[in-house]
């Protein structure tokens, strides 16, 4: 008898492969998860049921897709759910609550906050979450994951876009505005991940919502249904919609004490602790709209295009740092090139009766009356005016940084303040009690003494005084607010910003 010996050891290798393979090949199968069950529990639909993490994660991959004209953060809603495996969180933690139709809720009611609710497409959310709850609704596995998937994908655009707009606002000033240097604090992505840490939307939704007077005194307005002195409804809605607009941008004083100018108003105010310690009238910048041209009664798609005047005051913030008494007038090319040496051309006299110095290529010009203005290239000359009675500083400017060569100063052109419509100036901001406002600024003591002795006795000569603590000054722009008594103060729309405002609300779609 022959007897065959085999090595076992290759039948060990075979048979271990095919444990391997048997323990693997389940793996291989796209798997069934929690999500189904908790959703299936939820609804009460089975469809639910046969759901699996990476056939959900196709799903939304593709309702990104499907939809990415309607999506407006489209890379941060697509890094979130990448780097968090795609659970649909927004669902997950509102399904069994009214967390979700608590957003449809807030959503339809955003024209209490002058927004159009079509914006953040709250009736879609609506439709989606009332498909998701019907236990016949959903047929079979694959509808149940687009439905999910479009829910789960429009309610945080939405939440997204909602929570950013009555934190931030809808629109950045700096994108529509030319004349606009104020700091204005936008959302990042962080601050629109954060929605999505939520856990009771209620709660959350009730939070951003804007508790400032101002805004809650507009909005009760708006809602009441107060028409604006010579404004039709319509018009009236709009007014108080920018104005509110503008409440929600994250760009206010938060200093203790600060100086503040609405331009709209033509006044200042130095703001201490919260309340005004001091007012005065002041004049600004010539504006665009003076006649009332433009309104709001209806809606122009060039409207939304800035179109500032050149003479009008910019929006800004800096910090005042310094005063100078007898201050001397660097007279901007523009004013130089299309006034003073018109008035020259006319009158030889002009330039040394109004105490202007001319340089030609930074070098003084002895005999200015010499020069035939009506021909001489204006290239090469500047202007400056010496401190005295003609000088159109008057006898003090305060100094700010700003890239527009503005500042607050006193002026010899004192009937002015006498009006009520004070946009009449170059682009500064001329102020009605100068000394005041020094004093509010220095306060008593050896420095403010020092300006008012300069003030009541006149050289021709500047004298510099710096700041002890730089004051933050704020040039804004509002036509409607609540005074401290509480009533409604409306002023005309001399630049026509609200008009602009209001074109870029307009034409927000859907996105």
């Amino acid at each position: 008898m022959i007897t065959k010996i085999y090595n076992k050891k290759p039948l060990l290798l075979i048979a271990s492969i095919i444990l391997i393979c048997i323990a693997i090949i389940p793996g291989c199968k796209k798997s069934q998860s929690d999500l189904g069950k908790k959703l299936a529990e939820a609804t009460g639909n089975k469809a639910f049921k046969q759901m699996t993490d990476e056939g959900y994660a196709e799903a939304f991959n593709k309702a990104m897709a499907d939809n990415k004209a309607i999506i407006s953060y489209p890379k941060v809603i697509s890094s979130y759910y990448k780097q968090n495996n795609y659970e649909p969180v927004l669902v997950l933690n509102n399904i069994k609550g009214d967390g979700l139709q608590s957003l449809t809720t807030y959503l339809g009611n955003a024209a209490q906050h002058g927004i159009n609710p079509q914006i953040f497409r709250g009736d879609s959310i609506k439709i989606l979450l009332a498909h998701i709850k019907d236990k016949k609704a959903i047929k079979n596995v694959d509808e149940a994951y687009s439905t999910l998937a479009k829910l789960e994908l429009l309610a945080a655009n939405s939440l997204i876009r909602y929570s950013m707009a009555l934190q931030y606002g809808l629109i950045s000033p700096q994108k529509i505005y030319q004349r606009y240097y104020t700091k204005t604090q936008r959302p990042d992505s962080a601050a629109m991940r954060s929605v999505f840490a939520v856990k009771e939307l209620k709660t959350y939704l009730d939070s951003i919502q804007p508790a400032n007077p101002q805004y809650k005194a507009l909005q009760k307005a708006l809602t009441d249904k107060v028409q604006a002195p010579g404004m039709s409804p319509e018009e009236s809605e709009r007014y108080f919609a920018v104005n509110l607009e503008r409440l929600r941008w994250k760009n206010k004083p938060d200093a203790k004490k600060y100086v503040i100018v609405n331009i709209a108003d033509y006044r200042l105010d130095v703001m201490e602790d919260g309340k005004s310690a001091l007012n005065m009238k002041v004049c600004v910048g010539e504006g665009r709209n003076m006649d009332k041209e433009k309104s709001l009664v209806e809606y122009n798609e060039s409207d939304k295009t800035d179109q500032p005047f050149s003479r009008e005051t910019p929006q800004l913030s800096s910090e005042i740092y310094t005063v100078q008494v007898n201050p001397v007038w660097n007279i901007p090319k523009s004013i130089a090139t299309k006034e003073i040496t018109v008035e020259a051309a006319n009158d030889p006299y002009y330039l040394d009766n109004k105490g202007i110095d001319v340089y030609h290529n930074g070098k003084k010009v002895d005999d200015p009356e010499s020069i035939d203005w009506s021909k001489a290239s204006k290239g090469g000359y500047t202007f400056k005016q010496r401190p005295g009675d003609e000088n159109a500083l008057g006898q003090i400017k305060f100094l700010f940084k700003n890239g527009s060569s503005v500042y607050l100063h006193d002026t010899p052109a004192k009937n002015a303040f006498n009006q009520n419509m004070r946009a009449v100036s170059h682009g500064c901001v001329r102020v009605e009690e100068p000394k005041k406002l020094a004093e509010a600024l220095f306060g008593e003591g050896e420095k403010y003494d020092k300006i008012v002795d300069k003030m009541d006795n006149p050289s021709d000569e500047p004298t510099n005084i710096a700041l002890p603590n730089k004051v933050p000054v704020y040039l804004t722009y509002v036509t409607c607010w609540a005074d401290s008594s509480g009533k409604l103060q409306f002023r005309p729309d001399v630049y026509g910003l609200d008009v602009v405002l209001y074109g870029h609300m307009k034409k927000l779609i859907t996105v």
